[in-house]
């Protein structure tokens, strides 16, 4: 599997498929449908405001089971898009995130429509569908968010995070805020004429943070990061405006409604809601429970992080987040994958699938 997978996964990693390169998204996409199309696959495609997604599915918008897989990737150093290999590894932009699982998607679906058509049968006998999409770095909402408004499945099993040892069944969710503190513009040398921004906006973090537990370890809570801040024009100038930006992550015991009224009662700022997106929760019901045996009884727990499987709460879609080692090595400059641990997942997917397809697991 790995001889026709790893070409794939280096062809994946060349193109550049970050968020201000619209044209290699859409480059990657237009070569993966190729792929499909040159395979005799039938492939859907939909493009929402600019964003590319594909899948492939025993109906034109239905499946027992889903994967979802994302083809954009984080920026990096162009010597990240040119593949490299060292010690069962492969080094590259998107080798573990998440460009090896769009090639071992492209490689399942491509190897159960073969195998069908050997029995007489067609790709509307697919015991699963693959969902493709290409704005997941950016928050997904123009790729699986509307994708998942047109197709229907009864599990989904994000590759985008675990690890062979770990099926990931809970994600926090995350709200997204904007502070803006107002002040009174005056001239640096006599700041008493004015009221700093800057100054207002510190206070009200600080105020912020009482509402935070400390984030000194991973425990299960929620968190602040305050990601960015803007404020002043020019250092002898007392500012009239100053902003943050914030990234909340909350667990199940928040409200996030309740939540943002908390801190709208506690400071002086203008706070916006940017966004609030659920937490995944995915369960460990019967079908959950199967897949983490076939694995070999791997464990189930959380994670702190975000990922499109969000978007099947509002469907209540079961599902799991799942992938191969990465050994942690996301969006850096060591990006890579195991082959071996692909090999890992693909055996697991077979056997996951070949359950559906003779009744032996029913969705």
């Amino acid at each position: 599997m790995l001889d026709e997978l790893v070409p794939l996964l280096e062809q994946l990693i060349r193109f550049k498929s970050v968020a201000d390169r619209p044209d290699e998204i859409e480059a990657c996409a237009h070569w993966i449908e190729a792929w499909f199309t040159n395979e005799g696959v039938t492939v859907h495609r939909m493009d929402h405001n600019g964003v590319p997604s594909l899948w492939v599915t025993p109906e034109a918008d239905a499946c027992p089971a889903l994967i979802m897989a994302h083809f954009d990737v984080v920026e990096g150093d162009a010597s990240l898009f040119e593949p490299r290999h060292a010690e069962g590894k492969l080094y590259g932009r998107g080798a573990c995130d998440d460009k090896y699982a769009v090639a071992l998607g492209m490689i399942l679906v491509r190897d159960w429509v073969k195998r069908l058509r050997s029995e007489g049968k067609s790709q509307t006998d697919l015991p699963f569908g693959l969902l493709l999409t290409g704005d997941e770095e950016v928050g997904g909402y123009n790729g699986a968010c509307e994708a998942l408004k047109r197709i229907r499945c009864n599990y989904c099993m994000a590759l985008d995070g675990g690890c062979t040892s770990k099926v990931v069944v809970k994600e926090k969710g995350i709200l997204r805020v904007n502070l803006t503190a107002k002040g009174k513009s005056a001239h640096g040398a006599r700041p008493w004429l004015g009221v700093n921004a800057i100054d207002r906006l510190m206070e009200d973090l600080m105020t912020l943070r009482e509402i935070f537990p400390p984030q000194k370890e991973a425990a299960w809570h929620r968190t602040l990061t305050i990601g960015r801040i803007e404020g002043g024009s020019s250092v002898n100038q007392v500012p009239a405006e100053a902003r943050a930006f914030l990234d909340i992550r909350f667990t199940e015991e928040d409200d996030a409604e309740k939540l943002v009224g908390q801190m709208r009662g506690c400071v002086q700022s203008e706070l916006e809601v940017v966004s609030v997106d659920p937490v995944f929760d995915g369960g460990k019901g019967e079908v959950t429970r199967y897949l983490a045996n076939l694995a070999g009884d791997i464990e189930m727990g959380g994670e702190h992080g975000g990922s499109d499987a969000r978007f099947l709460m509002p469907y209540h879609i079961p599902g799991v987040i799942w992938g191969a080692n990465g050994n942690m090595s996301h969006h850096t400059e060591n990006e890579h994958v195991t082959l071996a641990s692909i090999e890992v997942i693909h055996g697991v997917l077979n056997r996951f699938f070949e359950a559906i397809y003779k009744g032996e697991l029913v969705l």
